[in-house]
């Protein structure tokens, strides 16, 4: 079956997460890393509400893993998940270079996205051992409702 970029969950992309190897620990308080040693926890405290610091995953919260990427601002936080995914190290290496700038992060983190949009790293998390696919809506197993 054909994946789309539109399928996968804030949930799915948090077990994606859980399964990728973790960066090395930096000590805390350092910039871009929150209150967190590592961006591997950076993006679980993240997305995890029962972390108390979780800005997705909400009850009822209809977006998903695609908007998340597509609004991180903090190029650590999108770098380390783009390697740590297995994304091709010809574009892992582009967004790197993009991310060398002065800019402010929210631009650094869009000039990533260009190099690495969200389908590739969708891509190369389905690719890696023990990742399951991203839910299916209803539609998408049955197409949409008919009338009895």
């Amino acid at each position: 079956m054909t994946q789309t970029s539109d399928q996968a969950t804030v949930e799915w992309l948090m077990q994606a997460i859980e399964a990728l190897p973790s960066d090395d620990p930096v000590p805390l308080k350092t910039p871009g890393y929150n209150k967190y040693t590592t961006q591997k926890a950076h993006w679980i405290g993240w997305l995890n509400p029962a972390a108390g610091t979780g800005t997705y995953a909400r009850s009822g919260d209809a977006r998903g893993a695609r908007t998340v990427y597509n609004r991180i601002v903090e190029p650590k936080m999108l770098l380390w998940l783009i390697e740590a995914s297995g994304v091709p190290t010809g574009l892992v290496d582009a967004a790197k270079a993009a991310a060398a700038s002065d800019m402010p992060m929210p631009t650094r983190a869009a000039a990533i996205r260009k190099h690495v949009p969200w389908a590739q790293v969708e891509r190369a998390l389905l690719k890696r051992d023990g990742a399951a696919s991203p839910p299916l809506s209803f539609c998408n197993y049955f197409g949409p409702a008919q009338p009895f």
